[in-house]
Order: structure tokens, then sequence, then C-alpha cells
């Protein structure tokens, strides 16, 4: 019996086949599966605009192996468009809309299964949760990675664009140069270049075995990905034939294993959110003390941008994702029995993929570093974690003390940068920026890149209760828990305390006594909310740390 016979079959249904025929949907095409297609398509997002492109790809494999495809959106936000403004405090906080209005969807019209294509940051983990959620037979297909650009003779992405803004701002280049950054950096559709959020997800999107291979790594603008959206339409035809589900192959085996290829790859901080939010979705705990055990066994392979000077589509020709994950299959890092969305194991999918550029993905007898590309600090400024893209900090800064610069929004933080207040040594805290406080977590590239542009990135720091960009590099410490709108220590830091960071160690101090810290909580007082109408007032009141991944749980009621 299909799901869709709900709609579709027996005298009890004819009105929802009149609905049917109202569509100009044939009796042949009611009598197969009916395959629900996710299309986060717009024409706002660079990462988007060829999406329609996949999805009729997408359609033309679902009926190629017998099953009705049927077409329906999902919003996405472009955080680099959103970047610096409001518009960020909408970004994180679509990851739930696009998972919830997903869910209605499917549910609502009672779909066999689905194709999810998703591209930029938050379309895909809110899609990825919304699979968990929905539980039938599901595949993932992006819509690709940007070609990289080209300025200076050197390869070039969004964070130099970000950080050419910065350069400017300290006189080191001119309007003129400014502008050809602006006019090349970004030269066609897809997720911006490197490994930013976008791309790390749909890179973790293979690993977890949601995507078929090349998944996260062909380029949008070639044609090897109009075929790989066809046969992604055809291989949720096997998945559902074999009746394989997203529960299935979400494990917490998988999770680990994403984990896992989310440190040899050196990926996003913020893959730290959205991972332990779709494993929450699947019945998964995955608890961030996983993070360092992973980490401390598993070596760093990739710089890719904005670690280094290397990008996505020259991790797609030295064999892509699984070619890394064959590396790490060599010293026994990963589950190799676990089914994925080809039909195979993992062990099975990987067999024989090599390595062709060992200078890009090293071997894992000569990696980059010994340890993976994430940490997970701990200390009396973050009793509850913060999150560091290790691989991306200079060595000068893995272990740094220097006095609090403290700013409570992004903006003042900016101003402070741009106008030269902030100086070598420095670390810069900006709070009240959280998932509650924001509302919404905003990211901080804006910071980030003044202080890259302005050559501090190797001696000034910056910790706060929001998140990174993908494109952020430097001594960007986020995620702090408990952030500062619920009195977390974060928030008790006074302009010129000292800061030590020891990321090898896992620690983040503020060098202040206990009796001292106490005295300061007693004066401290909850801020009114920034936000008390709309969609952000209702997220705020149900949003949980980032060290749980953000997600929402109903107020008063935990899911510990």
């Amino acid at each position: 019996m299909m799901k869709s016979d709900a709609v579709r079959k027996g005298p009890q249904a004819a009105p929802h086949r009149s609905l049917l025929n109202a569509l100009g949907m044939t009796p042949e095409e009611m009598r197969k599966p009916m395959v629900g297609i996710v299309s986060s398509y717009n024409e706002i997002v660079p990462g988007h605009m060829n999406l329609d492109k996949i999805v009729e790809a997408v359609k033309l494999g679902v009926a190629m192996a017998g099953g009705t495809p049927v077409v329906f959106p999902a919003i996405a936000v472009c955080d680099g468009i959103a970047m610096g403004h409001v518009g960020m405090k909408y970004s994180l906080v679509t990851r739930d809309l696009i998972a919830d209005s997903t869910e209605c969807m499917a549910l609502a019209h009672q779909f066999d299964a689905l194709v999810m294509v998703p591209n930029c940051d938050k379309n895909v983990p809110g899609l990825l949760m919304a699979a968990a959620r929905v539980n039938v037979p599901t595949v993932f297909v992006s819509g690709g990675p940007m070609l990289a650009g080209h300025v200076g003779g050197r390869k070039r992405s969004l964070s130099s664009m970000f950080e050419a803004v910065g350069a400017y701002a300290a006189g080191t280049i001119t309007e003129e140069e400014l502008t050809e950054y602006e006019n090349k950096v970004c030269p066609t559709c897809g997720s911006c270049s490197g490994m930013y959020t976008a791309n790390s997800m749909n890179c973790l999107t293979e690993a977890l075995g949601m995507g078929l291979r090349g998944n996260g790594t062909i380029p949008a603008v070639y044609s090897e990905r109009i075929k790989l959206a066809k046969h992604a339409g055809m291989k949720v035809m096997e998945m559902y034939e074999k009746n394989i589900r997203p529960r299935d192959i979400m494990t917490e085996k998988a999770f680990l294993n994403a984990l896992t290829v989310d440190m040899a790859l050196g990926c996003s901080t913020n893959s730290m959110l959205h991972l332990p939010a779709i494993a929450h979705e699947a019945g998964v705990d995955l608890n961030m003390d996983l993070v360092n055990e992973i980490s401390a066994k598993t070596p760093n392979l990739c710089h890719l941008a904005p670690a280094g000077p290397t990008y996505i589509e020259e991790l797609n020709e030295a064999g892509g994702v699984y070619a890394v994950m064959n590396e790490l299959s060599k010293k026994d890092l990963l589950n190799l029995d676990c089914m994925t969305v080809t039909g195979k194991t993992v062990g099975e999918n990987i067999e024989g993929c090599v390595n062709r550029n060992p200078e890009l993905i090293r071997p894992i007898e000569n990696p980059y570093s010994a340890t993976g590309g994430i940490a997970v600090l701990r200390g009396n400024l973050a009793p509850d974690t913060a999150v560091v893209k290790r691989s991306a900090v200079a060595p000068e800064m893995l272990k740094h003390e220097g006095p609090a610069r403290v700013f409570d929004c992004e903006e003042d933080a900016i101003v402070a940068i741009k106008g030269g207040k902030i100086v070598s040594g420095d670390v810069v805290i900006i709070r009240y920026e959280g998932p509650k406080g924001g509302p919404g977590m905003r990211e901080m590239l804006n910071p980030t890149s003044a202080i890259a542009g302005m050559g501090l990135g190797e001696s000034v720091a910056l910790i706060t209760d929001g998140r990174f960009s993908g494109a952020s590099r430097g001594a960007s410490i986020g995620h702090v828990s408990p952030e500062a709108a619920v009195g977390g220590p974060i928030a008790l830091v006074e302009e010129g305390d000292m800061i030590s960071i020891d990321i090898n160690n896992h620690s983040l101090n503020v060098l202040v006594s206990d009796e001292e810290l106490a005295a300061r909580r007693a004066k401290w007082q909850p801020r009114e909310p920034k936000v008390t109408t709309g969609y952000l007032a209702r997220y705020a009141s149900m949003v949980t740390s980032g060290n749980r991944g953000a997600v929402l749980e109903i107020p008063g009621k935990s899911q510990d």
C-alpha cells in the first residue's frame, strides 16, 4: 500500500482525485508512487538560481523510474546578502521554517517519497531535519558550488571580497581594486566556492549517506550536475522499492562518520550547530563532547578556502568527498557498514575511490595536522562549550592571552575595528548576539573579515555567543554557551579583563577570580528583548543554546 493511497484510492478519495484532476494529473500518474520534489529555487540567492534546471532533471529521473513527480517550494536566505545588517537575524531561523513547512507539505499531501533540492546554508540542514522527521524514502541533490573567481592572477571567493573591504578601510587597496574584486569574485551561480557552510553541509550530506557521490563537489555549472539530478530522481524510486528511509541511514554511526569527515575536510563551525539539530530530529543524541574525541584521532587532510588557497572545484577534481573518506578508511576511522541512498554501504561506495591530488587531499600518512579541523573549548567563559575552526587559525594564535575589548552588538565592534581602535593582541568580545539574544545568532563575517583585511588576522582573536560564516578565518571562537542573554559568563566580562585562549588544550577562560565573577553575577540584570513581535520573538522564546544546536523546544518543556 502506498502512503499516497490516502488521497488517491477508493470512493472516499474521490474528492481528492477531483482536485488532482484539476492539476491535469492523469489516471496513469495517479497509480504511481507520488514523489515530492522540494525546490529551494528563487531569484535572490545565487546558489539557487539554477535549481529550476536541477528540479526538471530530478522530475525526469523520477518519471523514468516509474514515479509521479510533484514539485513544491522551500524558502532560502542568501547569507552573503543578509550579512552585516538586520537581515542576518533572519538566516539561522529559516532552518526551522524550512523543516516545518516541508513537514507540513509532505504530510498534508501524503507523498510516498521525497527528493530534496537545496544548496545554501540553512536549506541543507533544514531539509535534512525535515527528512528525518517525515521519514519517507528521500534523496538529496544540491545545486552545486560556484566556480572560484580570479583577481590578480589568483583564485578568489566571497571571503576575499569581505576581506577586501577591510583592506580598503585600512588604505591598503584602492577603490578601483575593490571594484575589481566586486566584479570578479563570484563569477557563476552556485554556493560560494570555498569550504563555507553551504558546501560543508552538502559534502556532509554525502558523508551521512543522504546524497549521491559528487553531491557536495560537482560545480553548479557543470553538465555532470544535471546528470546527478537525474540519477537522484531514479535513485529515490529504488529507495522507495526497498523501503530504505532517512532514519535507516541517519543512524548514530552515520553521524559519527559525518563528524569524522567534517574534521578531515575542515568544515564550517556552523556544522556544529546543524549536525546536532539534524541528529535531534533523527532521535540521535549528538553530544558535543564527542567532537574533541573524534578530532583527537582524525587528521585534517584538506585546507580549502578560507583555510587555504584551494576551492571546492579542485576538491571535485581530486576525487571529492569519497576520496577523502577512502583516505580515512585506511586507519579504520569510519563505520563502513552504514547504509546510504546509493543502496550500498559506505564501504562499498568508497572502495577504489582514488585520491588524484595528494597536495589537495593529503594522504592519511601526511596530514596538515594530526587532529581535526574543529575544536570545542570549555572554561569559565564557556562552561557549556564554544567552537573554533582550528584549521583556519594561524599557529601563533592557537594559544593567546590578551585584553578583552567588549561590545554588546556586532555593529559597535565593526565601528571600532574599522576606526583603528583594535590593536594587535586584543581579544574582541561580541555578546548578546546568541540564539535568544540576537535573536537569531548572527554570523560575524564582517568583523572577522575587517580584522583580516586590516592585517590583524594573526594577532587579534574574536569571541562571540553568535556564530561565524564558514568564510571566516583566524582565531574566531563562536557559539559561546550559555549565551549572554541568559546570564552566561560572557555577559560578565568587562573591558580590559585578560582572556586566555588555548585551542589545542580546549580551554577558554577569563582571568578573573570566582569571587569577582560571583559579585558581577549578583549585579547582572537580564536585558529587555530586542524584538517583541513577529517570528523572531516566537523563535527567541523557543530556541535553545548553541551547544544544543539551537533547536526549538516548547517553553517550559525540557527535551534533555
